[in-house]
């Protein structure tokens, strides 16, 4: 067996390899996070000036219309659950890192001051983000992804509605109404969802008994 001071220097050397690894994989869930958002933001965009072009041809427009905005909507489905799952990814990395953070701080007397968890420690503040609960969950490149994308799927519905009234000046508050409330409800509904996935980090966070 090794004698307890190479055992120590073989867990500072694994901790730090250990440190290393969770930075690099709390970067690429930012990476990832941002392609997945650039890409429906991209998709969107040319699907608008598709539909300029389009809208100039009457007779293809419902038809156009019905193929872009549900598969621009599935995509922002797909987009938004990725995007919930990468944010509870980074943010269990941070905590891990901010776990080995707190191990450096009590090796010397001085280390505290540039790895404890003190208020005037920028570092461990991110660590503390997901105990903000829903409220912060707010301000998440998912909510932002889903924001838009709850306006294109109360679009859509308002969009059916005025067809199957036999156009929108039949009764355009109707209309109008009916997109809202799709809007409005598919909003909610995601932020119940990213609540809960996120309400599973924040539990394990409350619970975590640091050694």
């Amino acid at each position: 067996m090794l004698p307890d001071t190479d055992k120590q220097a073989a867990f500072v050397a694994a901790l730090n390899n250990h440190y290393f690894i969770l930075q690099s994989a709390a970067s690429s869930t930012i990476t990832e996070s941002a392609a997945r958002a650039s890409l429906y933001l991209v998709s969107l965009s040319i699907s608008l000036v598709a539909m300029a072009l389009v809208a100039q041809a009457h007779s293809v427009l419902d038809t156009f219309l019905a193929v872009v905005l549900p598969t621009l909507f599935v995509l922002g489905l797909f987009s938004v659950v990725r995007l919930v799952d990468t944010g509870v990814q980074n943010l269990a990395y941070l905590q891990s890192m901010a776990m080995v953070r707190r191990y450096y701080a009590e090796l010397t007397p001085e280390a505290g001051r540039f790895f404890g968890d003190g208020p005037n420690n920028p570092l461990a503040q991110l660590s503390r983000q997901a105990r903000q609960g829903a409220f912060g969950a707010l301000f998440t490149i998912g909510s932002m992804i889903a924001m838009i994308n709850s306006v294109v799927g109360g679009t859509g519905a308002a969009l059916l509605v005025s067809h199957l009234l036999g156009g929108f000046g039949r009764a355009p508050a109707l209309a109008l109404g009916s997109g809202l409330a799709v809007g409005l409800g598919l909003f909610a509904a995601f932020l119940v969802y990213q609540h809960r996935r996120y309400r599973v980090l924040v539990i394990a966070l409350t619970e975590e008994k640091p050694a």
